[in-house]
């Protein structure tokens, strides 16, 4: 099983991956945990990638792609692979369809923008232990205070809702565009384009999951 797992941040696309490499055995692909890994290693890619970085420039396409290409090369991705946050823009999906980087499934989470935007700046954390609330579906016992400890908790500077809208609004008018793109190839019929699924995000944890299964399993 091949997939791309694409979805708006805070849709829970994290949770859902992890179910999906467990019941597929197949390890997820991150190109922030690859450029670091790289990056550690001094491949050539990653020493490209690294000079990039230093200069305070995007890392390319080419050099993403790159990655990625040997990432699949790897003995675990023999039963397929989930690449999460790949690819982000069309350029990158150009990169992949011509380096023939192929995946059998599309899956997107979908998630409206106002439930987003709830999830995500009703988070709040305690910072030494890790502990998360959020201010309506788990708040603590004592508004802005850690249960366990009693001290502050903070509330994380991507989870403000201003950034969280300024997220949703690139990720509309990047990431989304990758969906329309495999979706027209598909629909064109022509060879080695991945099915696109959709599943609603909205929901409990296991709820999601099944969907989730469900699309995969059609």
């Amino acid at each position: 099983m091949r997939v791309i797992l694409l979805g708006p941040p805070g849709a829970g696309k994290g949770t859902q991956a992890g179910f999906i490499c467990a019941r597929y055995s197949i390890p997820q692909i991150s190109t922030g945990d690859m450029l670091r890994a790289a990056v550690r290693a001094g491949t050539p890619l990653g020493l490209a990638a690294k000079r990039a970085m230093d200069a305070g420039e995007l890392v390319s396409d080419e050099i993403i792609v790159g990655l990625v290409e040997e990432r699949m090369k790897q003995p675990d991705c023999v039963n397929g692979y989930l690449l999460d946050g790949f690819p982000r823009t069309i350029a990158q999906a150009e990169a992949m369809r011509t380096a023939g980087l192929l995946v059998d499934v599309l899956l997107e989470i979908e998630v409206p923008d106002a439930d987003i935007i709830e999830r995500m700046s009703g988070r709040r954390l305690h910072l030494p232990s890790g502990r998360t609330y959020h201010i309506h579906f788990n708040p603590p016992k004592v508004a802005g205070r850690d249960d366990i400890t009693g001290e502050p908790l903070i509330q994380r500077e991507d989870d403000r809702e201003d950034v969280v809208r300024n997220r949703l609004q690139v990720y509309h008018s990047q990431t989304r565009a990758v969906v329309e793109y495999f979706r027209n190839w598909a629909a064109n019929g022509e060879p080695g384009a991945p099915v696109y699924r959709r599943v609603n995000g909205v929901g409990s944890v296991d709820e999601v999951r099944q969907r989730v299964f469900d699309a995969l399993g059609q």
